[in-house]
């Protein structure tokens, strides 16, 4: 036994060695490690940042490509609207002329002969005009008999009627016209009371 209990301090001394050795070994492993793990930690930091950068420019791209898209569409309603409202002026000035013809005809005596062919050849016209404007879409208002609407109707006069509603479209002196649903010009009437 003797010889273990000799064996056993030089066995304590080899383990206390072969210990401290080991502790060195994994302080410097974790030294090593340590080192290891802050590159990972910055480059994982980095690929976070590049990923948020990354979608913020995503989200940009996507909103600018939304706010070109609506430029072009709202671009092309521009030039749809001024396409069908372009003529609107054109519009106005020959209203009066319709006007006119209807006036003529309104007083022109239609039983004298003589007139006949003049009848005829403004009825025609008159036609021609409207047929134009009909098939560029404009419309005529003749509301007699509708109901009151300020929006498409000027009240020239309010009048007593025993036949008719109140607030009813009693006559006209002037039609009102649409182009393409939007009023060019109200219609002048009579209202009755």
């Amino acid at each position: 036994m003797s010889d273990e209990q000799q064996t056993s301090p030089e066995l304590d001394e080899v383990a206390q060695e072969a210990t401290e050795q080991t502790k060195a070994a994994a302080a410097e492993q974790g030294a090593e490690a340590a080192t290891e793990h802050a590159p990972a930690v910055d480059e994982h930091a980095q690929i976070e940042s590049l990923t948020e950068q990354l979608h913020e420019a995503n989200e940009q791209m996507l909103r600018a490509r939304a706010e070109a898209q609506n430029a072009i569409r709202r671009a092309a309603q521009d030039v749809e609207k001024a396409h069908k409202f372009g003529q609107e002026k054109l519009v106005n000035d020959l209203l009066p002329v319709i006007d006119n013809l209807e006036r003529a005809l309104d007083a022109m005596n239609v039983d004298d002969e003589s007139l006949k062919p003049v009848i005829e050849g403004i009825q025609l016209t008159l036609k021609s005009f409207q047929d134009t404007l009909a098939r560029h879409s404009i419309e005529a208002l003749n509301p007699v008999g509708e109901p009151f609407d300020p929006q498409v109707h000027q009240a020239m006069t309010m009048v007593e009627s025993p036949d008719a509603e109140p607030n009813t479209v009693i006559n006209v002196f002037q039609k009102g016209y649409t182009l393409h649903g939007r009023l060019v010009r109200p219609a002048m009437v009579v209202v009755s009371k």
